[in-house]
């Protein structure tokens, strides 16, 4: 979808119309222009709503809020610039309509973010207005109807165009439309920079100017004179002329691990800190500038791929932590094929940017973990947008044969079944949204709702008061869970295993449980939909439980020669 990459851009000041890019697939054609005007009623709900709590919440007046907000944050892809800009030019209308006691939808129809289509019905994320809503918006166009207004709010004209976030849109596109590296001197697929598709999303290239040198390749001549792969294991023994790499790594059976997933996969994550006006300080946005050049996921914090400590502090780690700690040899050796908004339908348009060379590089463990989108959007008709099982089938046998063609001999695939996404609503719909909880005049039926209305959601089937629909989602994905059993019990690939296995969240929320835990910790509070990092964790520790358990060979053998390694190339470069 074209409009996908601008919505990062569509309220430059908070950057948080995203929930659509949490799992409403953003590569197919879904009636664009309402889709994008959703977007902006959803970032401007939100801006406005934390500018009228921040001034509650000191005491303020909404100018002061306002400046307060841009003064915590970054000047990193100026982010606070613009969000003095915004305010030059909407400001003195926002305080206008904030005195009048205009709440935060009524302001933004007022401004046109959001606007109600002939036919189509009022979406509002607050309870109505006591008075008549055409009553209470013609009052509130009244208050402002001699304002010079942006002719952007009026026109639709993309933010995009402004000359000073030209370069940080392009950059924003290019990362998202490609999934490989956006600085990437060799071409390899793989960097030195984190973000942009860097390495927080594929291990560290360790020479950027040769495209022979990338992690997952088997070493050239037992990297005697260079890291080849990167796993920061290369040079000689002097003290018997031995290579390390062919002592320490010889018959390890290295294995790198690749995810094919979705926002879920990637990490998709809104800090609460960005939204509660209480909890907000001039810490509150350190990590926006990476979060937004990585998507809004934190792939390097994922269940799958991630690599650096978490932080929930639990114990669990993730796969590739677990896979490097099982042979040290596999250093580096990740990559996290995801995308927001991903599934079988649209795998294909992103696949390539994964890189395996069947001839010069290791197995790999594949884990297709497409576990939503294709019984999630945000129609209202969302059933039909749903895929069948026979073009799921077609779709998930694409995707296989192409693998085979890439992965090299001795790889594994596993497949992810599909969750039963009804603990969404069971759990969350009379909680209060860190948006409400000041107020406590926003659930999370509430924000669904809104979301819905707007077609928007990223999963109507789940985030509905529709019993029945929920009920209708979980049996698609029943079916679809049901279709990669079949796939993994009959079909045979010549260069790799073919597994499958339940996405058992009810297991996670019971173990959670018996810590002390709520199920609905386990959900991303902001978007309310997500897997969190504590979830997605531990998820990733029943993987490998059960791996183990089941199909030991999938993991590869233990290496005994991990303290040597340690002893002579400490942390291998690190990642």
């Amino acid at each position: 979808m074209q409009s996908h990459w601008k919505i990062f851009m569509v309220v430059p000041l908070f950057f948080l119309p995203l929930l659509q890019s949490s799992a409403s697939p953003p590569y197919e054609d879904q009636s664009r222009l309402s889709h994008s005007n959703g977007h902006t009623c959803v970032g401007c709900v939100l801006v406005v709503s934390v500018i009228e709590q921040l001034a509650q919440v000191h005491n303020s007046t909404v100018q002061g809020a306002m400046e307060r907000l841009c003064s915590y944050l970054p000047e990193k892809l100026f982010l606070k610039t613009t969000c003095y800009l915004i305010i030059d030019k909407f400001g003195s209308d926002i305080i206008k309509l904030l005195s009048a006691d205009m709440n935060a939808d009524v302001v933004c129809h007022t401004l046109e973010f959001c606007k109600q289509n002939i036919g189509q019905p009022l979406c509002h994320l607050y309870p109505l207005p006591k008075e008549a809503w055409e009553f209470t918006l013609g009052k509130a166009r009244q208050i402002v109807k001699t304002s010079p207004i942006l002719k952007y709010s009026r026109s639709g004209s993309d933010i995009c165009s402004l000359p000073f976030l030209a370069k940080v849109c392009q950059k924003i596109k290019l990362a998202i439309e490609q999934s490989v590296p956006f600085k990437d001197v060799d071409s390899d697929k793989y960097s030195i920079f984190p973000t942009l598709r860097g390495y927080h999303w594929r291990g560290r290239d360790c020479n950027d100017s040769d495209e022979s040198v990338y992690p997952g390749r088997r070493p050239d001549s037992w990297d005697v004179h260079q890291d080849s792969n990167c796993n920061g294991i290369w040079g000689v023994d002097p003290k018997d002329g031995v290579p390390y790499e062919k002592k320490f790594c010889e018959g390890s059976q290295p294995r790198g691990i690749i995810l094919l997933g979705d926002s879920a996969g990637a990490h998709f994550h809104i800090s609460p800190e960005w939204i509660t006006a209480s909890q907000m300080s001039l810490n509150s946005f350190i990590s926006l500038p990476t979060a937004l050049t990585d998507e809004l996921d934190w792939p390097q914090l994922s269940g799958a791929t991630g690599f650096l400590a978490s932080t929930a502090g639990i114990k669990e780690k993730s796969i590739y932590l677990r896979l490097w700690k099982r042979n040290h040899c596999n250093h580096r050796d990740y990559q996290n094929i995801s995308r927001n908004g991903a599934s079988s339908r649209n795998l294909k348009t992103f696949i390539e940017s994964l890189s395996r060379n069947k001839m010069l590089d290791h197995p790999a463990i594949v884990i297709y973990a497409m576990i939503g989108n294709d019984v999630c959007n945000g129609k209202r008709d969302t059933v039909p947008a749903m895929t069948t099982p026979e073009k799921f089938y077609s779709n998930v046998m694409q995707t296989l044969k192409y693998l085979n063609s890439h992965l090299p001999n001795g790889s594994h695939v596993i497949f992810y079944g599909l969750p039963d996404g009804t603990f969404l609503w069971d759990n969350l719909h009379d909680r209060y949204h860190p948006l409400g909880q000041l107020n406590k005049d926003v659930t999370y039926a509430q924000l669904y709702s809104f979301l819905n209305c707007l077609q928007v959601s990223p999963c109507h089937g789940w985030m509905s008061s529709n019993k029945t629909l929920r009920t209708l989602t979980s049996e698609r994905a029943e079916q679809l869970s049901n279709t990669l059993k079949k796939i993994a019990a009959k079909e045979k690939f010549t260069n790799f295993n073919l597994f499958y296995m339940e996405f058992a969240f009810h297991e996670i929320i019971q173990e959670w449980q018996k810590r002390g835990g709520q199920p609905w910790q386990l959900i991303e509070p902001v978007d309310g939909f997500h897997p969190n990092e504590v979830a997605l964790l531990m998820l990733a520790d029943r993987l490998w439980e059960k791996v183990q358990l089941q199909w030991p060979q999938v993991l590869g053998k233990e290496n005994p020669f991990n303290p040597q390694i340690k002893e002579v190339f400490g942390d291998q470069g690190g990642h």
